[in-house]
């Protein structure tokens, strides 16, 4: 087939798993016989990827607008047009392209841009967070998982007590975006990354089939790769802890820390891999000689330091759709510690053997299992099948051979 992705996400310097679920989908869909070519932002050209962003095909970097503010900030209030004006952008540019391809697959951030390409094209997008019906993607607010169905509250995310016109006014632009959303999940083939993204969407769209769901997956035969390398190493007394991820409130390294470090044991160390608003404030508070803090890293620095890890910690207080860190640490042998909420509970059929996902109620509970756990040499292998790009690019050729238009297959 020939197929063309599409993400405004790729490329970038710093790529987050959205991207980099992307281009592993090109390289699986590549090694299995495809023509793959990739429709990016215009913002940089591929080469700043590095490695990542070599994927066997060709990069057309057009997409643009999609950061333009409307002045929603400064206004307190979301803008009714802004969604729909940047969909049609999108889709007018994808539509100079996909005249040459079999299938476009879109993964992205504007879920109502299905709306704007015709019926008959066979179009996909897989949805990769909560962006189908929350501004912010996340569903998370003030700290706390958001369940509001109700549009006047999201103008919440802008101001801390919003006007009565940033109510409304915020409250049509959801609306209008919900409507259009809905409309595109029934206009064309849709994918989420969990069950819980499909779930979570009736409390705003209602009950229905709105799409399919192939998990987040990850390049399993590099992550063997670095996993064997890393039993080179030599031993260590020292209980080794592994945060990846970007430093802001939902994913929790702050909650993490706060709970760990009065009771940090003497041989623990901990390692935080990301960036983001709160790196240096994060760093003033809590590095010393057992916490360390070392920024942004590549994907193979990063993942080496997992793989020489006692265990991986996924704080996320927020409702992760299907964490690649949490996969990562699975398929690197590593006891996993996380909350159990979000879409992290599904990726215990991901564990090579019960208790090596291990979830928790709270960051208590999770912070006294972590200090208490007897470490392992090694945890075994996932049974074949699971979690790899190339499984997963399987299935979704079967979604891509179906006919355009709505399906749940």
């Amino acid at each position: 087939m020939r197929i063309l992705l599409v993400s405004e996400d790729i490329p970038y310097p710093s790529m987050g798993g959205l991207a980099k679920h992307a281009l592993n989908l090109a390289r699986a869909l590549v090694r299995a016989g495809h023509a793959v070519d990739i429709l990016g932002n215009d913002e940089h050209p591929i080469t700043v990827c590095g490695e990542e962003g070599l994927f066997g095909g060709r990069f057309f970097g057009e997409l643009n607008g999609y950061h333009a503010g409307w002045k929603e900030i400064s206004l307190g209030m979301y803008m009714p047009p802004k969604r729909t004006s940047l969909a049609r952008r999108f889709a007018s540019i994808i539509m100079r392209h996909a005249p040459n391809y079999d299938v476009v697959h879109y993964h992205g951030h504007l879920p109502n841009v299905a709306l704007f390409v015709p019926a008959d094209l066979n179009f996909v997008q897989t949805r990769h967070d909560q962006g189908s019906d929350c501004f912010r993607h996340t569903r998370f607010k003030n700290g706390e998982i958001c369940t509001s169905a109700n549009p006047e509250d999201c103008a919440g995310c802008l101001r801390e007590k919003p006007n009565v016109v940033q109510r409304k006014v915020s409250a049509i632009a959801v609306r209008k975006f919900r409507g259009e959303v809905a409309a595109s999940f029934r206009r064309h083939k849709t994918v989420f990354v969990s069950q819980l993204l499909a779930r979570n969407l009736t409390r705003t769209l209602g009950p229905g089939p709105w799409g399919a769901t192939v998990h987040n997956f990850v390049d399993r035969a590099l992550l063997e790769d670095i996993r064997e390398a890393a039993t080179m190493l030599p031993p260590s007394n020292e209980f080794h802890v592994f945060i990846a991820g970007k430093l802001y409130p939902a994913k929790g390294v702050e909650h993490f820390l706060q709970t760990l470090i009065p009771r940090l044991p003497s041989h623990m160390r901990v390692t935080v891999v990301g960036d983001g608003g709160d790196e240096a404030r994060l760093r003033g508070h809590f590095e010393s000689n057992q916490v360390q803090f070392l920024g942004w890293c590549t994907q193979d620095k990063t993942l080496k330091l997992a793989a020489a890890s006692s265990a991986v910690v996924v704080p996320s207080i927020c409702e992760e759709s299907c964490a690649t860190t949490v996969l990562e640490g699975l398929f690197l042998g590593k006891p996993t510690f996380a909350l159990h909420r979000g879409g992290t509970p599904e990726l215990a059929a991901y564990q090579a053997e019960p208790g090596q996902l291990r979830l928790h109620p709270d960051m208590s509970s999770l912070v006294n299992d972590l200090i208490s756990f007897k470490p392992r040499t090694s945890y075994g292998f996932a049974p074949e099948g699971l979690g790899s790009a190339d499984d997963a690019a399987q299935k979704l050729l079967q979604i891509y051979q179906a006919p355009p238009g709505h399906s749940t297959c």
